[in-house]
C-alpha cells in the first residue's frame, strides 16, 4: 500500500479547481475508439472515504480483459485533498488513484472509473481529468445519471438511451442485466462512447456493475479498514 500526501500546489478552493477543469478539459481526445472490448488489460479504479479521520483509499485492479482474471492490484492511502462539491470530486479523489496506478506492475490498458467523463456539468469528470493527466484510455461507468435526462432503455440487456444535456448526448444509459436498473456510460478520454458501452457490457456477465468496479470497490474498502485500524 502506498501512502500519499497532497501534492504541492493542490487546488484549495472551488474557484481554483474549476480554472483546472477548464485549463485541462481542451485537452481530451474524443476521435480515438480506443482498444477493441475483450483484448488486452482493462483496470478498475474506485476510492472510499473516512471523513471523519480524513482518510481516502484507492484501489487500482487489474484484469484480463478476455477471461476477468485479476492481473495485478494495488492501493493507496492519503488525506482527502478537498471538500465534497459535486461536480469537483475528482479533486478528492484524484492524488491517491494516480498513486495507486503508479504502484501497478504492469500497465493499466483501459481504466474504468466508477463515474463520469463527459457526463459532467463541466463535461470533465474524473475519468476524463484521469485520462488527461495519464495519457490513458479511460470511460465512466456511473450509477447514477447526475443532472442528465435519458429515456428508459428497453428492458433486454444490451439495450441503450441517450444521456441527454439538452440536444448533447454525453453518454447513454445502458442495460447490463434484463430489467434491471442501467448504468450510465460515458467517454473519459481516447475510446469513443460505442466502444465505452461494448466495454461496459464485456465487463458484466453476472453483475449490473462492471467486474473491474466490484473488485476495485471490494479493494479500496479493504484498504481503507487496514488504515484506520493503523490510524
Amino acid at each position: 500500500m502506498t501512502t500519499v500526501g497532497i501534492p504541492a500546489g493542490w487546488p484549495a478552493t472551488e474557484e481554483e479547481a474549476r480554472a483546472v477543469q477548464d485549463e485541462l478539459r481542451g485537452r481530451v481526445v474524443l476521435d480515438e475508439s480506443g482498444p477493441p472490448p475483450g483484448t488486452g488489460r482493462v483496470t478498475g479504479v474506485d476510492v472510499a472515504y473516512d471523513d471523519e479521520r480524513d482518510v481516502v483509499a484507492a484501489a487500482a485492479v487489474v484484469l484480463d480483459a478476455a477471461s476477468l482474471d485479476v492481473v495485478a492490484e494495488a492501493t493507496a492511502v492519503g488525506r482527502i485533498s478537498f471538500p465534497y462539491v459535486p461536480g469537483l470530486l475528482a479533486f478528492r479523489e484524484i492524488p491517491t488513484v494516480l498513486a495507486a496506478l503508479d504502484a501497478l506492475p504492469c500497465p493499466p490498458g483501459l481504466v474504468v472509473c466508477d463515474g463520469y467523463g463527459l457526463a459532467h456539468p463541466r463535461r470533465f469528470g474524473l475519468a476524463s481529468h484521469l485520462g488527461v493527466l495519464t495519457g490513458l484510455p479511460t470511460i465512466g461507468v456511473a450509477k447514477n445519471p447526475f443532472t442528465f435526462a435519458h429515456d428508459a432503455p428497453g428492458a433486454a440487456r444490451g439495450s441503450a438511451s441517450p444521456l441527454l444535456a439538452g440536444t448533447e448526448e454525453v453518454g447513454r444509459a445502458l442495460r447490463t442485466r434484463d430489467a434491471v436498473k442501467p448504468v450510465f456510460v460515458s467517454v473519459g478520454h481516447r475510446v469513443s462512447l460505442d466502444n465505452a458501452c461494448a466495454h461496459t457490457l464485456a465487463l458484466t456477465p453476472a453483475y449490473r456493475l462492471p467486474e473491474t468496479t466490484r473488485r476495485a470497490d471490494a479493494s479500496c474498502r479493504r484498504a481503507l479498514q487496514d488504515a484506520t485500524i493503523r490510524h
